[in-house]
């Protein structure tokens, strides 16, 4: 089941974005930035985030030229993100291939995501309604806390699971929040209906980041692009973790692994957490997100426009990758 089939009436759309951010990470100034963000481009992604914006707008009125600056924005945010990302994770490997900060360095990484941010400011310049650069300013915002927050609770095994949901509600779940919103704000819909459209999104996007880390454990490394359990030996704690550290003896256990815990040895970490039963309950969290998402929906008018909607929520239910 794959998003590109799911969605073949907005191809064009997504072709369009895809073309559209070659243009925004050109630069004659910097040759070499250009270079390293058209690699992270070449490793391709979902575009989840653009697509919803796509999704969202044809509930209402819109100008195409404001849906794809809105959506440029948002996958630009999030681009930068990840290559931040990698330099505080130290990162040799995103999507099967080298990161920006393995190829080219800490310096050339930071630089390129600052250029990303950047760029992405440049495309809201295009987008008149002030409440459009309000709802991305907050996110982006919250999105740099909660990547603090991720760096400061590494290794941290006696954080709960509050602190979790909160962490990935700011790294994950606000900016897809914000994409959902987006579009309905740049289709001009009433602003109660694009609000709905931001818890909608926020839903999914919790769902989206607890299925990320259960992947971590159940996926393959060519599925994932980088090696099974690598965010929990990185020191990443996260919902299918908390689960399995109900068992105190493998808590204890858990509680051994650092950054120098080899990959061979993570791999029985990994066998003991899928054991556990902790990747059934952290299923079920992400299914009752989900739900959550499509009851927002139902919430709105009948619309055909509503579909797809749903369609990309069925998708996160059954995704492996």
């Amino acid at each position: 089941m794959k998003l590109n089939f799911l969605y073949s009436n907005i191809q064009a759309d997504v072709a369009a974005i895809e073309d559209e951010l070659q243009v925004a990470v050109a630069s004659e100034q910097a040759p070499l930035i250009e270079e390293a963000a058209r690699q992270l481009l070449a490793a391709g992604g979902k575009r989840i985030r653009p697509i919803f914006v796509c999704l969202t707008a044809r509930l209402g009125q819109f100008q195409w030229n404001q849906v794809e600056q809105a959506a440029v924005a948002v996958e630009l945010i999030h681009m930068a993100s990840i290559v931040h990302d990698d330099v505080v994770d130290d990162a040799d490997v995103r999507r099967g291939r080298p990161t920006i900060k393995s190829k080219w360095g800490n310096h050339v990484a930071m630089y390129t995501g600052d250029f990303l941010f950047a760029k992405s400011l440049e495309y809201m310049t295009k987008i008149a309604d002030p409440e459009a650069h309000r709802v991305l300013s907050k996110v982006t915002v919250e999105l740099a806390v909660g990547e603090i927050e991720q760096l400061r609770a590494k290794y941290d095994f006696n954080q709960n699971v509050r602190t979790y949901l909160r962490r990935i509600k700011r790294k994950t779940a606000l900016l897809i929040a914000a994409s959902c919103q987006l579009g309905g704000i740049v289709a001009q819909l009433d602003p109660k209906l694009h609000r709905k459209l931001f818890l909608f999104g926020y839903y999914v996007g919790m769902s989206f980041q607890i299925t990320d880390d259960i992947l971590d454990f159940t996926g393959s490394e060519k599925s994932l692009g980088k090696p099974a359990g690598e965010d929990l030996r990185q020191g990443n704690i996260t919902l299918p973790v908390f689960f399995a550290m109900e068992d105190e003896a493998l808590k204890s256990r858990l509680h051994q692994i650092t950054e120098e815990t080899q990959r061979a040895e993570m791999q029985a970490f990994i066998v003991a957490v899928r054991a556990s039963g902790a990747i059934e309950k952290s299923e079920i969290i992400a299914e009752s997100y989900l739900q959550k998402a499509v009851a927002i929906l139902d919430e709105f008018p009948p619309a055909k426009e509503l579909k797809p909607l749903k369609q990309i929520v069925q998708f996160l239910d059954k995704r492996k990758y």
